[in-house]
């Protein structure tokens, strides 16, 4: 316990950080900084260029932005029909799709068969890491046990620092591929030494892939549906890649601009990731439903609810920040592409739950949150739901815990995060470094027995 005199200190020199850190928000605009990196108009500042992927959301005619439908391409491929191929043919789509990602063409069925056989080499974790990284130094937080087993991989590798293309894919096989061990284990770590569960410590598997390896090694019994299956690696697919201005594949371009190893770049995009601004939306969704079904007595009934959604928008209820968290997109405006990819499969996996009801309640959710938005704003203001709405009710019916959904996140987007830091070290080998304005007036020095 810390001494009292000692947090009279802490307030006091917190109140002294806060003070003479804070910017008033005029001077960002006195000095035409672009906040947020964020235009104006809401569209983003231009920093640099990419073939990895591209979000589209919008209509910008003239400097105009007006809605339009959302689409996602992935090297050019548009993810829906991406998805409609893998699903068409009963074929799981991650693994197919990171070969996409980091390599810029679709595979054929050979180099597939390959790229699997790669992935199955390398799931399994070094000697005695599992006992000595995970098992040791438990964590309550798996997005932290996430970044630190990164970093010790680091000295698990013989040529951690070499950045040509060869070395780079090596690594980035490596981690695409352990990603779902290293997460596994370390929510079993949790539950153990924290949650007083039953230890497991399951084995990954060749020749399953990435989605069904998660279910195998987090659930004691091993057991799991195909449809739940598809629908993990259909959520593993829609989360690999999101263009390169979002913030944690921003991240890996400044931090791989510099030079640094591929260890330290991807525990940086992590740490992104793990704001709850960028990677952890799907749990405020989930806290949000949780306050509305503890609040609302029938949550079936859309007039009520409606009422309920108000006082939220209003900020009368749940954390009374005026916001439906899974609705709105900083991209998207009239819907989000990944969103009834996923809406879709959700619906399938409710009906094997018996939970067509619960899915129902997203559904209005969603409907009634449009409504009350353009009761709001007028009849021409769109807003879509967005992919965080379903994920975490996705990740619910799979019977994932909470801990969990961000670490998943991570799995899925570290095939984007390697794609970009290879091309940002094929393409660009100038350090990123942009400009801040600085604000402060001067000021002499004062000797210390002068100072008060």
């Amino acid at each position: 316990m810390s001494h009292p005199h000692s947090i009279d200190i802490m307030n006091h020199l917190a109140c002294l950080a806060e003070k003479n850190n804070y910017i008033a928000p005029e001077l960002y605009q006195k000095h035409n900084v672009k906040r947020g990196l964020r235009n104006e108009n809401g569209t983003g500042v231009l920093v640099g260029l990419t073939n990895v992927s591209s979000v589209k959301g919008y209509k910008l005619e003239g400097g105009i932005k007006s809605p339009a439908e959302g689409k996602l391409f992935y090297r050019g491929i548009d993810v829906e029909d991406f998805v409609s191929g893998f699903q068409s043919q009963n074929r799981r789509g991650f693994e197919e799709c990171a070969y996409l990602l980091l390599f810029g063409v679709l595979p054929t069925a050979e180099q597939l068969t390959q790229f699997n056989q790669l992935l199955d080499e390398h799931r399994n974790l070094p000697s005695s890491f599992t006992e000595n990284m995970i098992l040791k130094i438990p964590s309550k937080d798996i997005m932290n046990k996430l970044q630190r087993s990164i970093l010790v991989l680091y000295s698990h590798d013989k040529n951690p620092d070499d950045t040509t293309v060869s070395n780079v894919l090596r690594q980035s096989i490596e981690l695409i591929s352990r990603f779902p061990t290293i997460i596994s284990y370390g929510y079993q770590a949790k539950a153990h030494y924290f949650d007083s569960k039953s230890l497991f410590i399951h084995s990954p598997q060749a020749g399953i892939g990435t989605a069904e390896n998660i279910l195998y090694m987090t659930r004691p019994d091993n057991t799991y549906t195909k449809t739940e299956a598809e629908v993990l690696d259909l959520a593993l697919v829609i989360h690999a890649e999101h263009g390169g201005g979002n913030n944690s594949a921003f991240a890996t371009h400044v931090v791989s601009s510099s030079g640094t190893d591929t260890y330290s770049s991807i525990v940086a995009a992590i740490g992104s990731l793990k704001g709850p601004k960028h990677g952890g939306a799907n749990i405020r969704v989930r806290e949000m439903i949780q306050n509305i079904k503890a609040n609302v007595p029938h949550i079936n009934n859309r007039d009520i609810l409606k009422d309920y959604l108000w006082k939220i928008i209003k900020k009368e209820a749940f954390n009374k920040e005026g916001l439906i968290y899974g609705m709105g997109h900083a991209v998207y405006t009239k819907s989000d592409p990944r969103t009834s990819l996923l809406k879709s499969k959700a619906f399938e996996l409710a009906v094997e739950k018996d939970r067509v009801d619960e899915f129902n309640l997203y559904k209005n959710i969603e409907d009634l949150s449009l409504e009350l938005f353009r009761d709001l704003k007028g009849d021409s203001f769109d807003i879509c739901a967005n992919v965080d709405l379903y994920s975490g009710f996705v990740y619910e019916l799979l019977n994932i815990p909470p801990e969990l959904y961000t670490p998943l996140f991570a799995t899925a987007r570290i095939a984007g995060w390697c794609a970009h830091r290879i091309e940002q070290l094929v393409s660009d080998q100038k350090i990123i470094r942009p400009a801040y304005a600085n604000t402060s007036l001067a000021e002499k020095y004062i000797p210390l027995p002068s100072r008060i």
